[in-house]
């Protein structure tokens, strides 16, 4: 398993976003969380399989239809632990 931290920049609070992420990786079987950062930034931390989490990216990349994605910081981590889902946190 891979472990990846992304910070996502952009217009993505506000707009469904964090909601698309989770539904996303509940799609590609992936694990993890998604919080909103008070500096207008959304952070994720995704736990999976490289090629699933290749494909996790490239749609959250997209986003949906009300959010705008400008930038995605994606860092490689170890795997510091492990969740049973994925879910949105505050």
């Amino acid at each position: 398993m891979i472990q990846y931290h992304v910070l996502v920049s952009g217009k993505v609070q506000g707009v469904g976003f964090r909601y698309f992420v989770q539904m996303t990786a509940m799609q590609y079987e992936i694990t993890g969380w998604v919080k909103n950062r008070s500096n207008g930034m959304v952070e994720i931390v995704a736990i999976g399989e490289q090629n699933v989490l290749d494909s996790f990216l490239v749609e959250i990349k997209r986003g949906n239809r009300f959010a705008k994605v400008q930038k995605m910081d994606i860092t490689k981590e170890e795997t510091s632990e492990l969740f049973t889902s994925f879910r949105i946190t505050y």
